[in-house]
């Protein structure tokens, strides 16, 4: 990591577009480090919007959290929400804790709700289909961690994941200028491994009995990352699945 102002850092950025949108420049730490903390600014592709989620975007994700259909798929860290206030309840503790508090130490998130940028197949314009988070920013060691991601099951295996991917590591990569970022799974997830892997990210391997679900069993966690190096031939992959 670098203590000193660059000539990049000093005439910023330019926005870095994906496929026709638009995403942030990072902040002002720019000016100090090499590697930033991502901005929460919002970052804007052809299908989806990311903005930082609320408080105000809690009660739309009840749809998501209450569908037997996501658990049933291995996503089994928590219960699923058996009520409206549940679930926003429960949104407010997995998603919105620690929201907007990285201190680039590894601790804090940058949580965002995903939603649709037109009136599409997908669906109408704004419907909130999802959410993915960034935390575990170290910029000492230019890492940073993609997770706490969920979708509604309409939109498996459509744009939606894909591009979302896509803004998320080009703001990483291209803007904070991030060495690596990482991206894991319970092994119980087969179908969120499968999308991973279609990503072209790099299995690393297996964290064993890695995080303590909320009913109490441990979870092994499937590590992925994709490095820098790696980024260009991601970011190919990842725009000609979105033509």
């Amino acid at each position: 990591m670098k203590q000193l102002v660059t000539l990049r850092h000093l005439l910023g950025r330019p926005d870095r577009g994906t496929l026709g949108g638009t995403a942030p420049r990072c902040s002002s730490l720019a000016l100090m480090l090499e590697t930033t903390l991502p901005t929460g600014e919002p970052i804007i592709g052809r299908h989806v919007r990311l903005d930082l989620l609320a408080e105000a975007d809690l009660d739309e994700m009840y749809p998501l959290l209450s569908d037997p259909e996501v658990y049933a798929s291995g996503y089994v860290m928590h219960r699923r929400p058996t009520s409206l206030a549940d679930a926003r309840e429960l949104a407010r503790e997995r998603f919105l804790a620690l929201q907007g508090r990285a201190d680039g130490r590894g601790a804090g998130r940058t949580a965002y709700a995903i939603r649709l940028v037109a009136d599409s197949e997908l669906g109408p314009a704004g419907a909130l289909v999802g959410t993915s988070s960034l935390w575990e920013a170290n910029l000492h060691n230019e890492s940073i961690h993609l997770g706490s991601t969920l979708y509604g099951r309409p939109w498996w295996g459509t744009q939606v994941n894909p591009e979302a991917k896509l803004l998320l590591m080009t703001h990483c990569f291209d803007d904070c200028g991030y060495g690596r970022v990482k991206i894991q799974t319970d092994a119980l997830n087969a179908r969120s491994q499968a999308a991973i892997a279609k990503l072209e990210a790099r299995r690393e391997g297996v964290l064993r009995r890695d995080v303590r679900r909320e009913d109490g069993t441990f979870r092994d966690s499937v590590v992925f990352s994709v490095l820098k190096e790696e980024w260009p031939e991601v970011k190919a992959g990842l725009e000609a699945r979105l033509r």
